[in-house]
């Protein structure tokens, strides 16, 4: 049988990373088009919807690259050496593009519905694709912005580490998506409010410059006119370093290595085992 073609091992990872991000984005900004453009579903729906589309996002890729689909996650994993820094610039550069396209598909299957519900693509719709300080609405400016964005990323990242660390007790049967998924619908459900959580750059630039190129001029700013593009991209780098160092420090330099954790478990063993 002739040998597969495949692309170089990079290359792979990066087809990898770009289709788990578009599929998280196609779920993620999908349901937000729907809520706000065609007034179906809440906000329970959108954050169900993003925590099945991160678990069908890693789902996909996690096989080949890791399922990284966050910028966040790779600059954490690399920081704490466990990903090469070489890869880090791909990897984000196939997430960003990946957020993108996805981005694009939804504008253009809503594109009917955006016209109807905002005529001029202003501020009433640009929430669809990009994050806004308190959902462009609320009393919150940049700085609570940043602030909640670097505690959410913090939070998120401080759990991955936690659910993916084989020394702890990570979920089996290949859950780990699962769990990681509901984990951002809960930070959606407890942590949306004061910047729509992003926790992740990739998918708030590559939505954010899809818009912008398709006819929301004001896509780089809030409601008050500032500068608010940066936000979700800073934020979530740093949150992220945050929470991955928090993990390391209370738990994972705590955890038994492989042979320890052996001794340890023939040591709880009992002498009668009734099943013998």
């Amino acid at each position: 049988m002739a040998e597969r073609l495949r692309f170089p091992p990079l290359a792979r990872e990066m087809a990898a990373e770009f289709a788990g991000t578009l599929i998280l984005i196609l779920f993620g900004v999908g349901v937000v088009a729907q809520v706000a453009a065609a007034e179906i579903g809440d906000h329970d729906s959108i954050a169900w919807a993003w925590g099945i589309g991160v678990t069908l996002g890693v789902y996909v890729a996690a096989r080949i690259s890791g399922g990284h689909i966050n910028p966040a996650v790779t600059v954490a994993l690399a920081v704490f050496n466990r990903l090469p820094w070489g890869k880090v610039g791909p990897y984000i550069l196939a997430q960003t593009a990946g957020a993108f396209v996805a981005a694009l598909i939804v504008r253009w299957n809503y594109t009917e519905v955006l016209a109807a519900a905002d005529p001029g693509h202003t501020i009433k719709t640009q929430g669809v694709f990009s994050t806004l300080p308190g959902n462009g609405e609320l009393p919150v400016g940049t700085w609570g912005g940043f602030r909640d964005q670097v505690i959410g990323t913090a939070i998120l990242l401080f759990v991955v580490m936690a659910l993916t660390d084989l020394r702890n007790n990570p979920p089996l049967a290949n859950l780990t998506p699962v769990v990681i998924g509901l984990l951002v619908v809960a930070i959606g459900m407890a942590w949306g409010t004061n910047a729509g959580y992003a926790i992740n750059p990739a998918r708030d630039f590559g939505p954010r410059l899809a818009q912008f190129l398709t006819g929301y001029g004001g896509a780089w700013r809030d409601q008050y006119g500032d500068l608010y593009f940066w936000v979700p991209i800073v934020g979530p780098l740093i949150g992220g370093v945050i929470g991955a160092a928090l993990y390391l420090f209370l738990i994972g330099r705590n955890l038994p290595d492989a042979d320890e954790a052996a001794t340890a478990d023939a040591e709880r063993k009992p002498e009668y085992d009734p099943a013998s």
